[in-house]
């Protein structure tokens, strides 16, 4: 029986963007809430909550894109020749980001107010260029010799932009929520306060994504509606519901760490309709991962490398979040 391995690499692939979307883009979600949370002793226990694992969560997404280089290298060129600005925008947020996140608790108190800014549009900058890549994604590119036509510019579009702002929207609650475990007091009574409208807006994204990618877009609304895809995706929207009511009950209780698991499963949802839109095309519309699958020589030898180290991967991010579980409370930190 022969292995599919450029379809083994797509799992690969998707699984890593899939942990880094979910891990990277709670800590993203506090630099976003910052401009909400004026208080100086707040903002230092926002940041503390993340200090130990921020620079960690971001392993995966040098997995994701080191492996779209080695297993669908026609993927990797087009794409990143066509989305080169929004890509460059985005890596220079997360610097930026990740310079301030340092060197706010560093500079003097004269300072500490622009590093809190730094921080803010940073954080910010990542989340809407990576949206804003996901909705050019979703468009599609006509490919020829190799290049995607189109200028420089191509990637913005009405829609980029939306799904831009979809993405900064679903990081704020990803980090409300995560605040509402890791804190207590009246800063955590503060995120659950605003994790009910920011879910609110989260289910009025999706609703209007679901209904603009198939009428942008025939091929994804063929694929949609088509037996027996309509069977496999029905169950979508009323489990899209069923989660956001868990949460907005939870929310209402004495929460913990249940509005955080219901918020990555409303992402995890929203991913996965991601996937089927596009499946089996890593370049959509019509550019499949066969079609840009690297030589079953070269997948199988960086395969092998993939699965010894993904293990060791989840092993340390899985010990780091044991040993800093628990309450970040006001003035305390980890050391």
């Amino acid at each position: 029986m022969d292995i599919d391995l450029p379809l083994i690499w797509f799992l690969v692939i998707g699984f890593g963007i899939m942990m880094y979307v979910i891990m990277d883009g709670f800590d993203l979600g506090i630099g976003i809430l910052f401009p909400f949370i004026p208080g100086r002793e707040d903002r230092d226990t926002m940041v503390n909550t993340v200090a130990p694992v921020w620079d960690g969560n971001e392993t995966w997404l040098v997995l994701g894109g080191a492996g779209l280089l080695a297993a669908f290298p026609k993927a990797y060129a087009v794409l990143l020749s066509a989305l080169y600005i929004p890509a460059l925008c985005f890596l220079a947020g997360l610097i930026w980001r990740g310079v301030s996140f340092e060197f706010r608790f560093k500079a003097d108190e004269a300072h500490k107010p622009f590093w809190d800014k730094a921080f803010m549009a940073g954080s910010f900058v990542a989340a809407f260029f990576q949206g804003a890549m996901l909705g050019a994604f979703l468009d599609g590119h006509t490919v020829v010799d190799g290049v995607a036509l189109g200028d420089a510019m191509s990637w913005l579009t009405p829609f980029s932009v939306f799904t831009g702002l979809g993405v900064v929207v679903a990081y704020a609650l990803l980090g409300a929520t995560w605040l509402v475990l890791k804190t207590e007091g009246a800063l955590q009574r503060r995120m659950i306060a605003m994790a009910h409208p920011i879910l609110l807006g989260m289910l009025a994204i999706i609703a209007l994504v679901s209904v603009w990618t198939p009428l942008r877009h025939p091929a994804i609304a063929a694929r949609w509606f088509d037996l027996p895809n309509i069977l496999f995706l029905a169950p979508v929207p009323l489990l899209v519901l069923v989660s956001a009511y868990a949460m907005l009950r939870s929310l209402r209780r004495t929460p913990h760490a249940a509005p955080f698991v219901w918020s990555l499963v409303l992402v995890f949802l929203g991913y996965s309709g991601l996937v089927i839109s596009i499946w089996p095309n890593i370049l959509p519309p019509d550019i499949s991962i066969w079609d840009a699958a690297a030589p079953p020589q070269s997948l199988g030898f960086a395969l092998v490398g993939a699965l010894l180290i993904i293990p060791f991967i989840l092993a340390y991010t899985a010990w780091s979040y044991y040993v800093f579980r628990g309450k970040v409370k006001a003035g305390e930190g980890y050391h």
